[in-house]
């Protein structure tokens, strides 16, 4: 990254302005280096006002080696303030190309889906074209809030033999990020992804967004619409993230030459 296109905090969490391209070259180069633990989160309007009181999940994210911008109302926040976010890069779009580019190079990947037979369907579907390579698909926790021991040990034990380069999980936020962490250590040489809902679209369980709603960055309408029980956790969440963007873009107008964030997002 250039200078000019360095780490900022926003609302108390994370932004680094990258391309996809800064991202893969950045992974490759992870991947070339010695094995060691790389956690990449992704960061939007819901995961904002979730950091605002869960502090656990918002330093596990401070601490992540790349964070992502997966939100039209990041970009547009950011904006209003000053910061230049080059491009948003959803986590449904950036999967794939990880899996391809797992492939090309004959990694070691996991999967860890929360849908019974989503990981291992697409784990299938790549082994098939990437026949070199490793891809396994694991089912994770009947209840993610109680994990049990033996699920524990079964997950720790597939990740442990199969000693991945990479460590894809879909529980959702901040409940991925958080497992990722907390299994650090039997995670400490792969490069870790928590991908939410990505599953479900490269499974082929949901279907993409129509392009010009994905162009305009209005996924979340079209999930809304064909999820409609997400429509209480939206409502609820998304006032909340305009008006901590709102506070932060006064902020910075009557303090132009403070870069410190103010107290209500610290």
């Amino acid at each position: 990254m250039s200078p000019q296109q360095s780490r900022f905090t926003y609302l108390g969490l994370p932004i680094d302005p990258l391309t996809k391209k800064d991202v893969l070259d950045k992974i490759k180069k992870y991947l070339s280096a010695d094995p060691s633990f790389r956690h990449i989160v992704s960061i939007n309007p819901e995961n904002i006002v979730v950091a605002q009181k869960n502090t656990q999940y918002r330093e596990v994210c401070s601490c992540a080696d790349l964070a992502l911008t997966d939100g039209i109302g990041v970009i547009f926040g950011t904006k209003i303030i000053g910061k230049n976010i080059p491009e948003r890069i959803p986590g449904s779009k950036l999967l794939p190309e990880l899996l391809d580019l797992a492939g090309t190079i004959s990694s070691r990947v996991v999967l860890i889906g929360s849908q019974a037979n989503l990981a291992d369907k697409i784990a299938k579907c790549y082994s098939r074209s990437y026949p070199k390579a490793k891809y396994i698909g694991i089912n994770g926790y009947r209840n993610k809030l109680e994990p049990t021991r033996e699920e524990e040990k079964r997950i720790e034990g597939i990740v442990r033999a199969a000693r991945p380069h990479f460590v894809f999980v879909a529980f959702g936020s901040p409940f991925q990020e958080l497992w990722i962490d907390t299994h650090r250590t039997l995670l400490k040489d792969s490069i870790c992804m928590g991908v939410g809902g990505a599953f479900n679209y490269l499974s082929g369980l949901s279907q993409m967004p129509p392009r010009i709603l994905t162009r305009f960055g209005l996924e979340w309408l079209y999930r809304l619409i064909t999820e409609p029980w997400r429509v209480g956790r939206q409502f609820s969440r998304l006032p909340y993230f305009i008006v901590l963007a709102f506070k932060q873009w006064i902020w910075c107008i009557m303090h132009p030459q403070n870069e410190k964030i103010p107290p209500h997002c610290s």
